[in-house]
């Protein structure tokens, strides 16, 4: 049965060698990328065109038309290659419209050899674009998937390009539409379609089912790659940037010196990855057995980053295409109610009662068919968290998992450390946790004011405040407990030294670098030596310095924990706050702040810099992040110690013996 995918949903392919066709009302140019498992494409040698059609397990055509065929043989593409996204580009300079909003939808439509079509895709919804990115193949536990992207650019194909990690985009996009204008010179124009041909066409996908010639054979084997990244954590929805005019995979914006480097500090690239586990083979008509850690990387801690990664962006669409279908539904439904009332006619007797009886009638089949889809993907995506959750490391686990109880500090950092979980409404109970990687790139805000929530709008101030300070206490923890002894050092101010009881823990232990700082005394000691520090490795690595630095100086991660900000600060202890949280990541020190913002209006709009550079947490439940594919709100529930558990005690007891051990 062909599946009529909605943009964002997916649907697993029973084989790799395929045929995608396009069809549309216009000559539009047909490509396709390969991506690695974030969707970064490496080079032009990755990018399929009009002039360059040709790539291991991919061929496109060379000009623009109204119909393409795009061969493709998943298991003969380049080592490396996790991902074949289809775009389609109108002509520049060829006089017809200029933005798919003016054309008929495209239809795409990926079948087998045979003919046979797997699943369909109609691209509604586009207006100003004149590129878009159809069609995604991807792998997942194993096996391939295609994914309805539906993606537009108003900036068209260079901004597509670019907006995958292409360097020189602009330049690769005006030697493909160089390449086509060569193509349509030589070519014959298409006979104009009748409407019965174009239902015809969007009921088959093609009059024409030929099987198309077999794909290239497959190339050498190629050097193995490095491991893949996924995007980086997520934003406000009030300061994440906008999406484009319709949700698909977003990419990285590079900064203004080149791309991001996302590559773990001391993560060493000499040898190929490890295999990932393997499945055990699935019965007919079930989908494949979860396993921990099947995900690409070059360990089973990068592994298991890259697969909770991959649960997140799955969970992330199959809802988007949830929500697609149901508001489909609806608006049909109202489309529908709205042209049988419009009729006065049926405004009178039960002609009117039946149009709205029917009407709902269809709406529920719809709505039905899009939780049954929804269901299923839950129901996997369930399965694979219950494998993955007791398989994961000290710093990806929860409070809870047994893990922490046979915690020894390790002798390497971790690539990342979980700070909470994300779960949303059509299934609460299933929970993605929410990786940060390390070394932090960003400091991380805790709310001790009033949210939008139930939990925060409901309890006493002093008790949120006194939440807040306890879980960044047990953050602060975590990264103690996850450092090698003696390179991870905590400093804490409390101006008013009114939080002597949330931080007990950290105080009884021994593990803080000084007594927690009080007074404009102890915040200016406590500030200038962090600035001091901050200024001295910059100007050491700026002179390729290092080994001139100050003997006394800690060289080590530097933590600083800031409570009841900005209370006890004044207006150079704002300057030098704002300073670390800008300039100290890149040398090693980072912020924790633990603060409302709304107590911190005084100071006006000094501080919004401050907020934006910092991941905002909360210490109750409170939907406030969105992710970077789709941007739904995402309920964060912060990492709670189990009620009676010493496990925090424990673990802040291992890191103080480790760190006797070392003589630190």
């Amino acid at each position: 049965m062909t599946a009529e995918l909605v943009r964002g949903q997916n649907h697993t392919l029973p084989q790799t060698r395929l045929e995608i066709r396009v069809s549309a009302g216009t000559p539009v140019v047909a490509g396709a990328t390969l991506g690695d498992e974030r969707g970064t494409v490496r080079g032009a040698e990755w990018i399929a065109h009009p002039g360059s059609p040709q790539l291991p397990g991919l061929e496109v055509s060379q000009q623009a038309a109204a119909d393409h065929r795009l061969a493709v043989d998943l298991e003969a593409l380049p080592a490396g290659a996790h991902r074949v996204t289809v775009l389609l580009a109108l002509p520049v300079g060829a006089g017809g419209p200029t933005r798919f909003g003016a054309v008929p939808a495209p239809f795409v439509a990926v079948t087998g050899l045979d003919g046979d079509e797997i699943a369909t895709f109609t691209l509604t919804g586009l207006d100003a674009e004149s590129a878009v990115s159809a069609l995604e193949l991807y792998r997942r536990q194993g096996g391939w998937k295609v994914r309805a992207v539906g993606q537009g650019y108003a900036g068209g194909l260079a901004e597509m390009l670019a907006d995958q990690g292409v360097a020189a985009a602009s330049a690769l996009a005006g030697t493909i539409h160089e390449a086509v204008a060569r193509g349509m010179a030589r070519s014959v124009a298409p006979p104009p379609r009748t409407p019965e041909g174009e239902r015809v066409r969007h009921a088959t996908g093609s009059a024409d089912r030929r099987p198309s010639a077999p794909p290239p054979a497959t190339p050498p084997p190629a050097a193995p790659p490095t491991a893949p990244e996924p995007p980086e954590p997520l934003t406000d929805p009030a300061t994440a940037p906008q999406p484009h005019t319709a949700p698909g995979p977003a990419a990285q914006a590079p900064a203004a010196g080149g791309p991001i480097d996302y590559a773990h500090p001391r993560r060493q690239h000499a040898a190929p990855p490890s295999p990932p586990p393997t499945a055990p083979p699935a019965q007919p008509g079930q989908a494949a057995q979860p396993v921990a850690g099947d995900a690409t990387g070059w360990s089973m801690d990068e592994r298991l980053y890259n697969q909770i990664w991959g649960m997140f962006e799955d969970l992330a669409r199959a809802v988007a295409a949830y929500r697609s279908a149901v508001d489909f539904a609806e608006s049909r439904m109202d489309q529908e109610l709205d042209r049988a009332l419009s009729d006065p006619r049926n405004r009178i007797g039960g002609a009117g009662d039946r149009a709205r009886e029917g009407a709902r009638a269809k709406r529920d089949e719809l709505a039905s068919r899009a939780r049954e889809a929804l269901d299923r993907d839950l129901a996997q995506l369930a399965a694979e968290a219950a494998v993955v959750e007791p398989a994961l490391p000290a710093a990806y686990a929860g409070w809870g998992n047994p893990v922490w109880h046979a915690h020894r500090v390790p002798m390497e950092i971790p690539m990342a450390l979980r700070v909470g979980d994300l779960h949303l409404p059509e299934r609460p109970d299933l929970r993605i946790p929410l990786l940060v990687r390390l070394p932090l790139e960003r400091g991380i805000w805790v709310d001790s004011g009033r949210t939008a929530s139930d939990a925060a709008t409901l309890m006493d101030p002093d008790r949120l405040r006194r939440l807040a300070l306890e879980t960044a206490v047990a953050h602060a923890a975590r990264l103690l407990a996850v450092y090698p002894p003696g390179e991870f050092a905590v400093h804490v101010i409390d101006p008013a030294g009114s939080a002597a009881g949330p931080l007990a823990p950290l105080v009884d232990a021994g593990v803080l670098a000084g007594p927690p700082a009080a007074g404009p005394g102890g915040v200016a000691s406590v500030l200038a030596h962090l600035t001091r520090r901050v200024d001295l490795v910059q100007m050491a690595v700026r002179a390729g310095a290092a080994d001139s630095l100050p003997p006394d100086l800690d060289t080590g991660e530097q933590l600083l924990v800031v409570n009841d900000f900005p209370h006890g600060f004044d207006d150079r202890a704002v300057t030098q706050l704002r300073y670390l949280a800008d300039e100290g990541p890149a040398v090693g020190v980072h912020l924790l702040m633990v603060a409302d913002r709304e107590e911190a209006a005084a100071y006006g709009p000094l501080l919004d810099p401050l907020w934006r550079s910092l991941l905002r947490i909360t210490p109750v439940a409170d939907s406030h992040l969105a992710d970077p594919w789709v941007g739904h709100a995402w309920t964060y529930e912060p990492l709670a110690v189990p009620p009676g558990s010493r496990v925090l005690e424990q673990v802040l007891a291992a890191v103080a013996a480790a760190r006797r051990a070392a003589g630190r």
